[in-house]
């Protein structure tokens, strides 16, 4: 059974970002997913590359993968800073409760 992104997304949103409080998704960390047969590929960044939690966050990423990935599903996980992560990247929810206008 092959994993849908939609899987791999709900899995990511378990992953707090522990400087935020919020979740990876909702903050706008996650860039890209891809799923084959026997991969899963997230490309993500965090709020900045000075970040204290990013070893924290992508040990975090890996462990929520495992737990729904079939027994062994390659887990790659690349952190890339293009483009460069700005409040714009949240959920419009998140955007609000955190007082920042759209575009922002």
């Amino acid at each position: 059974m092959q994993l849908s992104t939609q899987q791999i997304f709900a899995a990511l949103a378990n992953v707090i970002d522990p400087e935020v409080g919020e979740d990876i998704v909702a903050i706008g960390l996650i860039y890209d997913v891809a799923v084959t047969a026997s991969t899963i590929t997230v490309a993500m960044t965090m709020t900045s590359p000075a970040c204290p939690m990013g070893e924290l966050i992508l040990d975090e990423v890996r462990h929520a993968l495992g737990e729904i990935a079939p027994a062994g599903m390659t887990i790659n996980v690349d952190l890339v800073w293009e483009p460069v992560w700005t409040p714009a990247r949240m959920s419009p929810a998140l955007r609000q409760r955190f007082g920042w206008k759209d575009g922002e």
